[in-house]
């Protein structure tokens, strides 16, 4: 195994960094990208893994202003390294998160909703009684998407593999707001058409899986239409019709949270603009954390494992 659990001395703390408590941190895809190797993103080794999570600041530098000791804290970018107890990080590569909301909120904010958040708004202006269309909707960010979505009136098609407990996965998509959920085969039946009669064809189409998925799911894009790609589950290239380009010219564009904060570190209001929203979401209820399985540290392998497994609808939390 690539991974295994050290004892480290925490560093001192310089005049700019924060001594944080980490609480809790997901496993997310991107992060087993990162140890297989396969992701654009790798820190220098030995590294410690784990993009995301939430931690609370015990000590702070002489120079910190923005941070006191009890804050709630998440990372400002990639690559940090959240699976462990205790860090050192400088003042900057920290955003403060209301210590108001669930732990388990906080620790999947930074990756989950943020990106289902920029997707929905910066490719297509929708408008309340739009439609979107994705892919792996019981992921973190196909469940963000539906509520998001929920909350901005916006209606949601949502497309998920056929599966043993397909009931119990379509009423969980239901009861956080999914308008309709839909298995891979239904999406070339004629049956779809049923469902463009009460809500109107999609004009942004959310994809993270790639291969014959996708390009039936592109069927149901309007003319002129957007498909965001933001991951590759079925490890297939995106396949269009030349159709689809040349009489409903649908444009193809990608998304990679990661290069999104890159782009935008120099916009802080429009980083807290995105954070105070998505907060506002999970405060009044409209937003919840993914489903979750919460694992103590020391039974990481086990929770490395059953995060690969396959049809998995739980996220699993390191607690730290």
């Amino acid at each position: 195994s690539l991974l295994r659990l050290k004892e480290l001395e925490v560093p001192k703390l310089g005049d700019c960094d924060v001594h944080v408590k980490m609480l809790a941190a997901p496993i997310n895809p991107a992060d087993i990208n990162m140890i297989q190797g396969t992701y654009p993103l790798l820190p220098p080794l030995p590294a410690v893994g784990g993009s995301e999570g939430v931690g609370e600041v015990l000590e702070v530098g002489r120079r910190v202003a923005a941070l006191k000791p009890g804050d709630w804290v998440i990372p400002a970018d990639a690559g940090l390294g959240m699976w462990r107890t205790r860090a050192v990080f400088p003042e900057e590569l920290l955003l403060k998160v209301p210590s108001d909301i669930p732990v388990l909120c906080a620790a999947t904010l930074s990756v989950n909703p943020c990106t289902a958040f920029r997707m929905l708004a910066d490719f297509e202006s929708l408008v309340p009684g739009d439609s979107v269309i994705q892919n792996a909707a019981n992921s973190g960010v196909g469940q963000a998407v539906i509520q998001i979505a929920r909350a901005s009136g916006i209606k949601t098609i949502n497309v998920v593999r056929n599966r043993p407990d397909l009931p119990k996965l379509v009423e969980r998509l239901m009861a956080l707001g999914a308008d309709h959920v839909v298995t891979e085969e239904m999406l070339r039946k004629p049956e779809m058409k049923d469902i463009f009669k009460s809500i109107p064809r999609p004009r942004l189409a959310l994809n993270c899986v790639g291969g014959k998925s996708t390009t039936e799911m592109l069927r149901h894009l309007q003319p002129k239409g957007t498909m965001v790609t933001y991951g590759g589950m079925a490890k297939q290239p995106v396949m269009v019709p030349v159709s689809a380009f040349i009489f409903r010219d649908v444009r193809l564009r990608g998304f990679w949270m990661t290069q999104w904060r890159k782009e935008h570190a120099r916009e802080q209001e429009r980083v807290a603009a995105m954070m105070d929203a998505l907060c506002q979401l999970l405060r009044s209820g409209q937003l919840t954390a993914p489903a979750c399985t919460e694992v103590p540290l020391q039974h990481y392998k086990a929770a490395l494992e059953r995060s690969m497994a396959p049809f998995v609808s739980s996220k699993q939390i390191l607690l730290l």
